[in-house]
């Protein structure tokens, strides 16, 4: 396969072909760990970042430059959907998202909108301003967040530490649940293939927070969505990540839905987990974030007996298993990376 990349690892593996390593890079990894992210971060509100495509490309740009990760992810949010749709979107530093206007009943699912790509035509813009920098160096992860991910900030209102109000959702109003549900998967279809056609070459999509529902409620409100969504993308030539807080547990379906690769979290054994999925579903992880805490020869330690488990494995991309922490320090995130970029099978 021909990518026009002069560091193709994150492609291949995620197209299950050999590497003669695992590619590294690492969710959140544009954030707040690191002082350059701050530099901009406090001349600049959050949705300014986002909204703005030179200076998503700059803090996009930051761990290309300054960790040598094998592949960049574009800097945006997995709620731009849900303002795009009518969410009255902010982020109050230490509190998080909040919508001013969240979604409780029929009326206010109505006033969702579905036409709105246009309303997201920055992020595109953002792509191909940071395609010119990276100059085809490596590849450019896009993503967007999952439906039911989506939906819980909607009816919440914000984060949540029980999800109440979304499960009361789901188990006394379904249809409408179902409702809302379908028009996040419509409006999250155009939005990936908008970031496709910018020409991103690979996508993750995140279901944050579905480690929040039961087997049978994973299945009929956040898998079959997904399912739907990867069915619709313009995926030709762009691997795609199912990633989701659970994973250990939800695996077999997330591969049901047809991703390229299954992104795991730290609880599950990795091989048992590669060796459980259909011949030809890629890994990624899934090394816990908390390990990067630790002194340098913890952290060297872990990783290799990860790298063990996986010998003689094609398809395997190595990452944590969620978002880093903003107060891991950065000596250590780099010295995982160059332990990865070390190693050969």
């Amino acid at each position: 396969m021909t990518t026009g990349l002069q560091n193709d690892l994150l492609i291949r593996a995620a197209f299950s072909q050999p590497t003669e390593r695992p590619p590294v890079w690492i969710m959140r990894q544009a954030g707040r760990f690191m002082k350059e992210y701050w530099d901009i971060k406090n001349r600049y509100s959050f949705l300014e970042m986002c909204k703005t495509p030179e200076i998503a490309a700059d803090v996009t740009m930051l761990p290309v430059d300054l960790l040598g990760v094998d592949a960049a992810i574009l800097f945006s949010d997995i709620l731009v959907t849900a303002e795009a749709m009518g969410g009255q979107l902010s982020f109050e530093q230490g509190v998080g998202p909040q919508f001013a206007n969240p979604v409780r009943n029929r009326a206010d699912a109505e006033t969702l909108r579905t036409d709105v790509v246009d309303k997201l035509q920055y992020v595109g813009d953002a792509i191909q301003v940071i395609r010119q920098r990276l100059q085809g160096r490596i590849p450019l992860i896009g993503f967007a967040g999952a439906p039911f991910t989506v939906l819980s900030y909607l009816v919440e209102g914000g984060s949540s530490k029980d999800f109440k109000r979304t499960k009361l959702l789901l188990h006394n109003e379904p249809e409408l649940a179902h409702f809302i549900l379908q028009k996040i998967a419509d409006v999250t279809v155009d939005y990936l293939n908008l970031q496709i056609a910018a020409g991103i070459n690979a996508l993750q999509l995140f279901d944050s927070w579905a480690l929040a529902l039961s087997w049978d409620d994973y299945k009929t409100f956040a898998h079959h969505y997904n399912t739907y969504i990867f069915s619709k993308l313009n995926r030709a030539g762009v691997p795609v990540i199912s990633f989701c807080k659970g994973s250990s547990v939800f695996a077999p379906l997330m591969a049901e839905a047809k991703p390229n690769v299954v992104s795991v979290d730290w609880n599950a054994d990795l091989r048992h987990v590669k060796d459980s999925l259909p011949h030809g579903v890629a890994v990624q992880g899934n090394l816990d974030p908390f390990v990067l805490y630790a002194d340098k020869k913890v952290i060297r330690e872990k990783i290799l007996h990860l790298f063990e488990r996986m010998r003689g494995q094609d398809g395997f991309i190595f990452n944590l298993g969620h978002g880093i922490m903003p107060d891991i320090p950065f000596d250590n995130v780099k010295y995982a990376i160059e332990v990865v970029k070390e190693f050969r099978f």
